[in-house]
């Protein structure tokens, strides 16, 4: 098989959940050789997370974890003791890329730290991502996903909507773990920018992940707004005059009307009905000044026709509208299906499932899915025997002593 864009790279990933194994997953899936580090006994936090197969509660058999950790290696090993520590630093001398996501601090307190790592292997490039980041006066707070996606400021500005009021309603939560993939994906473009670097100049270098400022970075365009213009966006300030999400005869669609072509586009959509012909909705600034009212006509229309036909119909008119799918819907999607998005994967314990691809597509160095999510402990004896050159035997010791 051609190489991938990452070939070669080697990778450790100390990680947890969902930012620090989607950071890996991506460079797995661009080639890299990705080893996963898992407590003895314990695994990843994700194993234990919804969606099981069967709705049954197992360790090899969740969802999130499965899709997270594809195309990786596995071993166990606790890095607590002296012994342990001694095996993470041989498998530190043969990596490019270490990624970790423990609490600010912790790596320091085992004397694992980026200075004393970097005296092993100075090309050495060690990600570590946290909720706050390494330093400053939030980086030893507690946080969960939901924390850090608020921290970032997206609750503040959401939802933005028609009318008055909206500011008193709670800000919205994310969909799962979505901030935590966008903080996975900074993480991620930050590795490859060193590793470029180091292909360079063959120098390593410490990258310090701060979660809040990787969502922060997202709604950089509000934040800039204060300083420069003394303005404070909100989910008050940012309501849509008119467009946004409408009710469709079988869901909804999002509707963003910024320019008077594209309102053209959406008056052609609807058959240039009579009403898009009065003074009140002329020109911009009047279709604003009447947006609830504009809104209930939109809605009208909208409500006896379909997802599909207003999406597919829209865009030809050059009118910018979207459909929400549901998850069942973006599997049968025509157009995954036409792009093979979609991939049939096995795994030994959960059995064979379709699991998404890449998020982008190369021609020279596409993606493949090589291994499934590795098992708790698969790789020990490969790692650890075959590569480093422990016997069998003293991998049985090291197990026994709760090493491995």
């Amino acid at each position: 098989m051609s190489a991938k864009a990452l070939t070669g790279i080697k990778v450790l990933e100390y990680c947890q959940l969902v930012a620090g194994p989607y950071c890996t997953k991506l460079l797995a899936d661009l080639g890299a050789e990705v080893i996963k580090i898992e407590k003895p006994g314990v695994g990843d936090e994700a194993r234990k997370r919804a969606p099981f197969l069967n709705d049954s509660p197992h360790p090899e058999r969740s969802g999130l974890f499965l899709y997270l950790n594809t195309n990786k290696l596995g071993i166990t090993l606790n890095m607590e003791n002296s012994a342990g520590k001694k095996l993470f630093m041989e498998l530190v001398k043969e990596s490019d890329v270490l990624v970790e996501d423990t609490p600010p601090q912790t790596m320091r307190k085992l004397e694992l730290d980026y200075q004393a790592l970097k005296l092993i292997n100075p090309k050495l490039i060690m990600t570590s991502i946290s909720p706050f980041g390494q330093t400053g006066p939030y980086s030893n707070y507690k946080a969960y996903h939901l924390n850090t996606f608020h921290s970032g400021g997206e609750g503040y500005l959401t939802p933005a909507w028609m009318g008055t009021g909206y500011l008193h309603r709670p800000p919205l939560n994310e969909g799962k773990y979505v901030g935590e993939y966008e903080s996975g994906i900074s993480a991620a473009v930050a590795t490859l920018g060193a590793l470029y670097r180091q292909r360079l100049s063959g120098l390593g270098q410490s990258i310090d992940v701060s979660k809040q400022q990787a969502l922060i970075a997202l709604n950089l365009a509000e934040l800039l707004r204060y300083p420069n213009d003394g303005w404070m966006a909100s989910r008050a300030t940012r309501t849509l005059r008119y467009g946004g999400i409408i009710a469709c005869k079988d869901g909804y669609v999002e509707l963003d009307l910024y320019e008077e072509h594209e309102w053209q586009g959406l008056v052609a959509l609807m058959g240039s009905p009579e009403w898009t012909k009065g003074e009140r909705f002329n020109d911009r600034l009047s279709r604003a000044r009447h947006g609830l009212e504009l809104n209930q006509l939109i809605g009208e229309w909208m409500r006896h026709h379909t997802k599909e036909e207003i999406h597919h119909k829209g865009q030809a008119l050059g009118c910018p509208v979207a459909p929400y799918n549901t998850t069942k819907e973006v599997v049968n999607s025509g157009q995954m299906k036409a792009r093979g998005f979609f991939v049939d994967i096995g795994h030994p314990e959960a059995g064979r499932f379709r699991y998404p691809t890449a998020p982008y597509k190369f021609s020279k160095t596409p993606w493949r899915a090589e291994r499934p999510a590795p098992l708790l402990g698969q790789h020990n004896e490969e790692l650890y025997c075959h590569r480093l050159g422990y016997s069998k035997q003293e991998l049985t010791q090291l197990g026994e002593a709760g090493i491995i």
